[in-house]
This record gives structure tokens, C-alpha cells and sequence, in this order.
């Protein structure tokens, strides 16, 4: 069985045709749909998946680690912007470079 590499993509807040993702905390939400409670009892988002911002809009940055680690959780983020209509940018950033820019 050959493992494919994932790509690293961000999910835009913002619609294919320019308008604006609601509800306003909907990065956050997502990002909760992947964390778990961490060693000293606080919800932590996933290391593969974090909230951010893109060009000054809402994002969710996915690492494509999470493909090969976890591929169902990798297609359910890449689902959501396709079923919601989200702009995505392909390999553009991991989460250790939107780490970084913060």
C-alpha cells in the first residue's frame, strides 16, 4: 500500500463568490470539532489543525500531516469547504509558519 503525501491547505472564510462565512466564530467551532482535552484538564486544538487569519479573513489552517495520521479527519475539513463553498489556497502555509507570523 502506497501512502500518499497530503497537501497543506487553508480554508478561507469566505464564499467562492467573495461573501463573507458566517457565523464570525465558525473557524473556532470547526477547530473544536478537533481538540481534546490535554494533560493539565484544558481543551487543546489539534497540532494539525488551528484558527487563524488569511489576508485578514478567517481561516482554518490544516496541516496535511493530518492526512496521512488521521485521512477521515483530513477529508471531514476538506468537505466542509467544499459542502459550505470556502475558498481554499493548496500548500500554501503550515500551522508552524501561522505560528510564527503571530
Amino acid at each position: 500500500m502506497t501512502i500518499q503525501e497530503s497537501t497543506t491547505f487553508i480554508i478561507v472564510g469566505l464564499t467562492k463568490q467573495g461573501r463573507k462565512f458566517r457565523p464570525s466564530d465558525w473557524a473556532e467551532r470547526l477547530c473544536g470539532v478537533m481538540s481534546a482535552f490535554g494533560a493539565e484538564r484544558k481543551m487543546k486544538y489539534s497540532p494539525y489543525v488551528g484558527p487563524g487569519d488569511y489576508n485578514g479573513e478567517k481561516a482554518v489552517f490544516v496541516d496535511g500531516r493530518l492526512g496521512e495520521i488521521e485521512p477521515m479527519a483530513y477529508r471531514f475539513m476538506l468537505n466542509f469547504a467544499q459542502d459550505n463553498d470556502l475558498q481554499i489556497i493548496d500548500g500554501v502555509c503550515s500551522l508552524e509558519d501561522k505560528k510564527s507570523a503571530s
